[in-house]
């Protein structure tokens, strides 16, 4: 596999809205060859590009910035893997539950009723029935999960937990509920210039980004915190952790885990942890 031209990190958070500026999300990209840098947010990068500076410049990303970054990147045609930190799909039997059957109608199906990447709109609006009460979104509870409900790249790892588990310390339910949004927003602006993994094949083509789910805890201890932020510490081990792979050919088995053809039929459907296998 052709390497690519920068190895993305994204530490994500799904707390407050898809405007506000969060501490908690974090940003960081290496070049072949280079360690990772963190990433300025766009008005920071613009007043650099104009030589403006000034201690008002927005120092935090927004999770809608994050999705048109991305996307930036794709339409520029510059050939990414991002790693973000958050899960992109739900276990087999909320497919079942709900009569979907792939990871599209998955997508159209829970941005209809989770519509959490609207500028105003808290993932806790949408738990509470509070948007519902508005006319913006289905009542609450008519798409929901179990925390005792796992998909099966979860149950191959000592401590992820549930999509479904909320308000609980290293909870990532949160993050999965206000992110999967953005991802379907990427997928439909820059068509298949960006490849989600796996859900369209196990095996990226050649010429194309990648974005894929990752659990940062299988890497941040591998790399000195010099000073990082936990959060910014798991965004800089995932793109670096990307770029040492890919420099030590080593990717090709991390795209293609021992799963046996059932094990993949389902995780075609429930989404896989790049790293996992």
């Amino acid at each position: 596999m052709s390497a690519f031209a920068l190895y993305v990190g994204i530490d994500y958070s799904g707390a407050q809205t898809p405007t506000a500026r969060l501490k908690s999300l974090q940003v960081f990209a290496a070049q072949p060859g280079a360690r990772p840098q963190s990433i300025a947010t766009p008005a920071i990068a613009a007043a650099r590009a104009a030589g403006v500076s000034g201690p008002s410049l927005p120092r935090y990303w927004t999770r809608s910035e994050v999705a048109c970054w991305l996307i930036g990147l794709a339409q520029a045609d510059q050939r990414f893997i991002a790693g973000i930190d958050h899960g992109f799909s739900f276990p087999a039997s909320y497919f079942e539950r709900y009569g979907l059957t792939a990871w599209p109608q998955f997508l159209v199906d829970f941005c209809h009723h989770w519509p959490t990447d609207g500028d105003h709109v808290y993932v806790d609006f949408v738990r509470d029935g509070n948007l519902a009460r508005k006319g913006r979104a289905p009542p609450a509870g008519t798409r929901e999960g179990s925390n005792t409900e796992f998909r099966l790249c979860e149950r191959w790892t000592s401590s992820a937990k549930s999509v479904f588990q909320f308000d609980v310390q290293g909870s990532v339910a949160k993050s999965t509920h206000a992110g999967i949004p953005w991802l379907k927003r990427i997928r439909d602006t820059v068509g298949d210039r960006v490849h989600f993994w796996p859900f369209d094949g196990w095996q990226p083509p050649a010429g194309k980004s990648v974005i894929a789910e990752v659990y940062p805890s299988i890497f941040r201890n591998r790399y000195d915190r010099e000073g990082r932020t936990p959060d910014a510490q798991d965004a800089y081990a995932v793109a670096r952790w990307l770029a040492e792979s890919a420099a030590r050919s080593s990717m090709e088995r991390y795209f293609n885990p021992p799963l046996t053809l059932e094990e993949r039929l389902i995780a075609k459907r429930e989404g896989w942890i790049l790293g996992i296998s």
